[in-house]
Parts: C-alpha cells; structure tokens; sequence
C-alpha cells in the first residue's frame, strides 16, 4: 500500500503547498465538545442528513428555520409525547420538505436518541467514547437502531457532529483504490468496509493525524482539482 505521506504531498502539489491544504482541513475534532453536545442537535442533524440524502443540500439548508420550527427544535421531550395528528401534520405542512417516510424516520430517531441517552446519559457521550477504529461498528449501530442513517447517511452525520472518522465519498474510495486497496468503486459491503477501516487504522499509526483529516486529504489528493 502506498504511504499517507506519498498521499499526502500529492495533496500539497495539487492545492498549493502545506499552508494551503491546511487550510482546507475541517475542524479538529474535539471529543470534550462532543460530550456536551445535546441531544437536541444530535437529532437536528440525523434529521438534516437524512433529508439531504437524495435531495438538493442547498434547499434542505434554505428551509431549515421552517424545520426547527415544524420539529419543536428537536427536542426529543416533546416530540416524543407529540399525537399522531401531529406527525400527519407535517405532512402538510409547507415550512419542510413533505416527504413521509423521512418525516416518520425523525419520529424514530426520536426514540433512538432517547434510548441512547438512557443507556450513556447523553448521545454525545455515547459518541465521544466510540472509538475512530470501530468506525464500522458503530455505522453498523446506526443502521440497525436508527432509522435511514445506514450508507453515506450515516457518515455525513458522524462528520458534521464532529465524530473523527472518514467519509467513502468517491474521492476517497478513488484515492484507496489507487494506493492499492482491492474495494469496489462505491463501497456498500462489509467486507469492503472492514478493508477501508483497515487502512485507516494503518495511516492513523502511521502518521498520528485524526480520521477526519486523513480522510479529507484522501479526497483531496485525486479527482478533479476544484476551488475549494
């Protein structure tokens, strides 16, 4: 396999040296931060991701005040205790976007934050205890007590948390592929999965730098070299 530092100064050349691929880096994650993080924006964000996926990111983003609004700012207190009148509602209701099965999908998300919560005392808690090399563990968690947060869903949702792991984003699987990991072009099986895992828990001793980083780096050192 191809070394991250090999990867890395690919990166460099392609957006202008050190400084200025640092600056494309995203925040460091902060596990203290994490912690506190309440679950009133764990669910915020399942539900965005999860609306996102398969629709415009810029519509979901121009019509987010109408959701917080509509979702009683995701607060899993409320919505849990919430009639059915209520989630019939939303389907009307012109602030979101009406779609009925992800709609339902916040409705269970609901009650799966709240378990989580009961079991760690907080989703965040539970969050910044799961460790970046069991990535695959803890999609794999999301996918079966969760609802629609299986695939890249559940990635995007770890990365804009601020859970440190990578994204399979093209990008990456292409930078994987070409450092010469045998996976398929979208990786969707498990087995697939547990050789991504792999060669990231393989870069993190090498170099000693957060998933997340590894990750974006990944993606920007092949493809096609857009503005950032």
């Amino acid at each position: 396999m191809t070394s991250f530092k090999t990867i890395r100064a690919r990166a460099e050349k392609r957006k202008g040296g050190p400084k200025a691929l640092e600056k494309l880096m995203p925040a460091k994650p902060d596990l203290k931060r994490l912690a506190r993080l309440g679950d009133d924006r764990v669910l915020a964000e399942m539900t965005k991701r999860v609306f996102c996926a398969g629709f415009a990111w810029s519509v979901i983003e121009t019509k987010w005040d109408g959701f917080e609004d509509a979702f009683l700012h995701f607060q899993p207190a409320k919505l849990t205790f919430q009639p059915e009148d209520y989630w019939e509602g939303l389907l009307l209701d012109a602030r979101i976007v009406r779609n009925g099965a992800k709609i339902m999908s916040v409705r269970d998300n609901v009650a799966f934050v709240q378990a989580i919560a009961k079991e760690h005392g907080s989703f965040g808690k539970f969050l910044a205890k799961w460790p970046s090399s069991d990535e695959i563990g803890l999609l794999d968690l999301m996918t079966k007590r969760g609802s629609r947060l299986g695939g890249n869903t559940g990635q995007m949702l770890l990365r804009f948390i601020g859970w440190d792991g990578f994204v399979t984003s093209g990008d990456v699987v292409a930078c994987l592929r070409d450092a010469g990991l045998d996976i398929a072009e979208q990786v969707k099986s498990k087995g697939d999965l547990v050789k991504v895992q792999a060669q990231f828990d393989a870069w993190a001793e090498e170099t000693g730098l957060p998933y997340t980083y590894m990750s974006r780096i990944c993606a920007l050192s092949v493809g096609e070299n857009r503005s950032e």
